[in-house]
Parts: C-alpha cells; sequence; structure tokens
C-alpha cells in the first residue's frame, strides 16, 4: 500500500501525477459530453425520419 506524507504528495503521484489526473479529468470530460452527444443526435434523426415520413405520406397522397 502506499502512503503519502501530505496532500501534494498524493497530487504528485509520485511524479506520474500529471498522467493520472489528466486521465481521471480526459475520462471525466468523456462521460460528461457523451449524454449530450447522444440526445442531440437522437433528437436530429428523430426530426429527419419525421421529415422523410411527412414527404412520403404527401407522395402518396398525390
Amino acid at each position: 500500500m502506499i502512503y503519502w506524507n501530505s496532500f501534494s504528495d498524493f497530487l504528485a503521484m509520485g511524479g506520474y501525477g500529471l498522467y493520472v489526473w489528466g486521465s481521471f479529468g480526459v475520462t471525466a470530460l468523456a462521460m460528461l459530453i457523451e449524454p449530450i452527444v447522444v440526445a442531440r443526435n437522437r433528437k436530429a434523426t428523430v426530426a429527419r425520419l419525421k421529415r422523410q415520413l411527412r414527404a412520403e405520406s404527401r407522395s402518396t397522397e398525390a
């Protein structure tokens, strides 16, 4: 088990702190952005499918 003498030692992670905390940051950012992107893409896809359905129903009525 690793023990740190201070909080700054903990953050430094034995010289690998930038890599460790950077990895955590990138992962957290990806986990926050992914649901937003999925929701936007879903909304755009549903809107496009509705437009296509309206266009197809108009062409069959005429």
